[in-house]
C-alpha cells in the first residue's frame, strides 16, 4: 500500500510540474485581447453583448471555451462564413488574449 501511495504521489508531482511549466506559455493578456476585439464589435457588441439575433454573447464566457471555438473556426473544424475569415489569421496568442478579454468582462444574469 505504501508503494502505491508513493507512486501516486510521484505521478501527481510530475503532473503538477508539467502544468506549472505550461503556465508561462499559456499567458494571457486581456488588454491585448481588448484591442484585438475591435473587429468583433460589429457582430458581438462593444463589450461582447450582442444585439444581433444570430451572434452569441461573448462577455463572461469561459476562456477555455472561447479559445477552443476560435481554434475550431481557424482550422475549419467549425463552420461559419464570417468567422472563418475572421479567425483564420489569428495567432495562438491572439486567441488566448481574446479569450482572456471576453472572460474578464463580468455580466449578471437574473431569472
Amino acid at each position: 500500500m505504501a508503494a502505491a501511495t508513493l507512486r501516486a504521489a510521484s505521478v501527481l508531482a510530475a503532473a503538477a510540474a508539467l502544468c506549472g511549466a505550461a503556465g508561462p506559455a499559456a499567458a494571457q493578456d486581456a488588454g491585448a485581447g481588448r484591442a484585438k476585439a475591435q473587429a468583433c464589435t460589429v457582430c458581438h457588441g462593444a463589450v461582447g453583448l450582442s444585439t444581433a439575433p444570430d451572434a452569441p454573447h461573448l462577455a463572461g464566457q469561459p476562456a477555455i471555451y472561447l479559445a477552443a471555438q476560435l481554434r475550431a473556426y481557424r482550422s475549419g473544424e467549425r463552420k461559419h462564413e464570417v468567422m472563418a475569415v475572421v479567425a483564420k489569421p489569428l495567432s495562438d496568442d491572439d486567441i488566448r488574449n481574446l479569450a482572456a478579454w471576453f472572460n474578464s468582462i463580468r455580466i449578471e444574469a437574473t431569472p
